[in-house]
């Protein structure tokens, strides 16, 4: 009965009602005989009366319920020239059921994902206000000091002044970070797309974070020696971005006396990146939210040390607006690898650009 439609249940219905009434002409034939004639044209008109009826009748009442149904799952209204219209000869009420199911399933996944993202918004509203709440609160310690006497202290008010600037700094570089992936995210950050030597970039880098890994005794370093030039088609700035995110994170998570090493690999038409840091490694589980905003691997570490937290997503909307990708693969207590890949360009900076990404006319 479940794959019956409307049209073939009223016309069993009929039927059935037709075969009783054959069945009392014939009861009333064997007392008062009825022609032949009459009791064809009964039994043919109450067959139709009945199917009308009930055809008429069957329809209405779905059409009702339907309706109301279908007014509560549907997106849009009808126009004024549509009509909810039921075809009788269809499985309407197995349609109906199905999209119900469809609808309630729609649901489940938009509640679900409302569920998410208003976790998300919980999580980066909470973790904004205690970013930036460690430097205020340090400013206005300092502040507070210098009114209450420092101020006139000469071994105290340059060194608390000096203090608050460098909070100060911390909160510039946040609300900066911040402004910045807001751009990314609505992708109203333009990229000067041109080719240039994707390994002397990274050995600028390199030599611009030298300082900051001799203090950790961090070995920075390509793994081999490349010989010729790596071009690559993106945003010199922005790339240049991506590795000074990723080295200066190897470098303040990785262990004392370690390595951080770029690799190289030319795949086709793409150039794959590679830095790897022999540092603690991460948890497995940590690895999916990696790249979420003022997410930490280390919940417990001062949030006065480090970056604004964002560097990460930062770095993922870089790439995804030059069309890449970065995965990440770790091992605790081996370390860890961030892999992203660029277009390659088939040339040489020696005819296009010179080494800061300048073209050359």
């Amino acid at each position: 009965m479940k794959k019956l439609n409307p049209f073939t249940i009223v016309l069993l219905g009929s039927a059935i009602v037709a075969a009783c009434l054959v069945l009392i002409l014939i009861l009333v034939h064997l007392v008062f005989p009825v022609s032949i004639g009459s009791f064809i044209v009964i039994v043919l008109f109450g067959s139709l009366a009945t199917f009308t009826t009930f055809y008429f009748l069957f329809r209405e009442f779905i059409y009702n319920r339907l309706r109301i149904l279908y007014r509560s799952i549907r997106k849009g209204k009808l126009a004024p020239h549509e009509k909810f219209y039921i075809n009788m000869s269809k499985d309407v009420i197995g349609h109906a059921e199905s999209d119900s199911k469809k609808w309630t399933e729609q649901r489940n996944s938009e509640i679900a994902q409302l569920q998410e993202q208003d976790k998300f918004r919980r999580e980066f509203i909470g973790n904004l206000a205690h970013e930036l709440k460690t430097p205020v609160f340090s400013i206005q310690g300092y502040v507070l000091t210098l009114l209450e006497g420092g101020l006139e202290d000469e071994k105290v008010n340059r060194m608390f002044l000096e203090r608050a600037s460098k909070a100060i700094d911390r909160m510039t570089n946040i609300l900066n970070d911040l402004d910045e992936l807001t751009k990314l995210e609505v992708n109203d950050l333009k990229m000067d797309l041109r080719p240039f030597d994707l390994k002397e970039l990274s050995r600028e880098v390199m030599d611009s974070l030298e300082l900051r890994a001799r203090e950790k005794h961090i070995r920075l370093c390509f793994a081999k020696d490349y010989h010729k030039e790596i071009m690559v088609m993106a945003d010199r700035g922005k790339i240049a971005q991506v590795l000074t995110n990723l080295i200066s994170n190897s470098i303040f998570y990785g262990n004392e006396n370690g390595e951080t090493q770029i690799r190289f690999f030319e795949v086709d038409d793409l150039v794959s990146v590679e830095i790897s840091d022999n540092g603690p490694g991460i948890e497995p589980h940590e690895l999916p939210r990696l790249f979420e905003r003022f997410y930490r691997v280390e919940k417990s570490r001062n949030r006065n040390e480090g970056g604004s937290g964002l560097g990460l997503a930062i770095v993922k909307h870089i790439l995804d607006s030059h069309n890449q990708t970065i995965s990440v693969r770790s091992t605790i207590g081996v370390g860890s690898t961030f892999t992203f890949s660029l277009d390659k360009f088939e040339g040489t900076s020696s005819t296009l650009v010179t080494s800061r990404g300048i073209t050359i006319k």
